[in-house]
């Protein structure tokens, strides 16, 4: 397996096999597709979030629930992408949207990482207007590994009783500030605030390991295998299990679900403020 996070010239040093993806996707409703057309890195896929990497929202299931494992297997093959590519995937958000698709893939066994930096740092050579030409490829449908997630109720019990519960939400919805998006403001009750964003710098760079090290323990974490992580939709969740494994720190689970999933039950307790 490769590492987590890589750079363009690790890129660019690889024979062959390589698949760059683009993964952008705006919460404010702008068009991924739109941003892919108007320039992307040269040879670069499109993956479309809402289509291939979630499945149907509902208030059971949430926003951005996992695919079903066929739907996610079609999504890579019509994109050309098949068992023995490597995908480095990108965004222009530090790479927390990209990391969506790097965690499905490599929890279900792919070689797949991000683009450290993404089009925060390399957005001069997204010059490249044309679709990928790239044949439809054969993708195997794998079903997600259950020991890399947890569902509503492990989740729900708050972190004395399933490990560490980390919010990867900036801070102001994590403390019940503003909602613009799920049914209520707050976070699960025994949650810490890990905001994904932190993770990188201001040119969407991975801060040290050191760094990544401290912000996770600072939240209670010594090691991931003990870490269940969660979001608004489950998306940006996968962005701190990429920093815990390019950290050295273990792999934790995902909450597919978040806190849209878990707010839409106004019975549910829910927690306001840092802690």
């Amino acid at each position: 397996m490769i590492a987590p996070v890589v750079d363009l010239g690790w890129v660019r040093a690889q024979p062959a096999g390589v698949v760059l993806a683009d993964v952008r996707w705006y919460l404010d409703g702008r068009s991924g597709q739109a941003a892919y057309d108007a320039g992307h890195l040269p040879g670069a896929v499109f993956i479309e979030l809402d289509r291939v990497l979630a499945g149907p929202a509902s208030p059971a299931a949430g926003r951005h629930p996992l695919p079903e494992p066929a739907v996610f297997a079609a999504g890579m093959a019509a994109a050309g992408i098949g068992d023995a590519d490597t995908v480095i995937a990108y965004d222009d958000a530090g790479g927390t949207v990209a990391a969506r698709l790097v965690w499905m893939l490599r929890a279900t066994g792919h070689a797949a990482a991000l683009l450290d930096g993404g089009l925060q740092t390399y957005g001069a050579e997204a010059d490249d207007k044309d679709p990928a030409d790239r044949p439809p490829a054969v993708f195997t449908a794998r079903p997600w590994p259950v020991d890399r997630l947890a569902d509503l109720a492990s989740a729900g019990a708050g972190s004395a009783a399933a490990g560490v519960l980390i919010d990867a939400r900036d801070a102001a919805r994590f403390r019940g500030d503003v909602e613009p998006v799920d049914p209520r403001a707050g976070h699960i009750p025994g949650a810490r605030n890990v905001p994904c964003r932190g993770n990188v710098d201001e040119a969407g760079r991975f801060r040290p390991v050191a760094e990544l090290r401290e912000r996770f323990a600072a939240a209670g974490v010594a090691d991931g295998g003990g870490v269940i992580s969660y979001c608004g939709s489950g998306v940006t969740a996968c962005h701190n299990l990429i920093a815990l494994e390019h950290a050295g720190m273990g792999l934790g689970r995902l909450y597919p679900g978040s806190w849209s999933q878990y707010s839409s039950d106004p019975t549910r307790p829910a927690a306001r403020g840092d802690r």
